[in-house]
């Protein structure tokens, strides 16, 4: 129980980090983080989905997005969808990291937007614009 509270004290400072304007330091403590909840809690537990969707999250808002959708899609997101369920939050959200990675990278192709590749375990549609490309980022004010 202690290493659990000292991994969500980890977390939480990597947030603080992050909120700060630190990010790299914040990406070297998530990573640090996950890692000892995959070891510590096994991949399926809640905690250890939520570690690895702050730092997917991180990898994202780094621009590092081929290894937030890797991390997303080959890690993450299976285990949630098969250890919490198609519509739980944090399943939901890794959804959403994933969709982001794939808006916001200027690589990203068409085929890795085609419904084939991202539908859901619940096999309900996923809908993607045939025109789809890549998506612009929102400017900041």
């Amino acid at each position: 129980h202690d290493e659990e509270c000292i991994l969500t004290a980890q977390n939480n400072l990597a947030n603080c980090l992050d909120h700060l304007g630190r990010e790299g330091e914040a990406l070297v403590l998530q990573r640090v983080v996950y890692a000892e909840a995959v070891n510590l809690l096994g991949i399926s537990h809640e905690n250890t989905l939520l570690s690895g969707l702050n730092l997917a999250s991180s990898l994202g808002a780094l621009e590092l997005y081929e290894e937030s959708k890797l991390l997303v899609r080959h890690q993450l997101l299976p285990e949630a969808r098969r250890s919490l369920g198609v519509d739980q939050a944090v399943t939901l959200k890794l959804n959403q990291t994933l969709a982001n990675g794939l808006c916001f990278d200027p690589k990203c192709t068409r085929d890795e937007l085609r419904l084939k590749q991202h539908r859901p375990a619940s096999k309900r549609p996923v809908l993607i614009p045939p025109q789809a490309t890549t998506c612009s980022r929102p400017r900041p004010s």
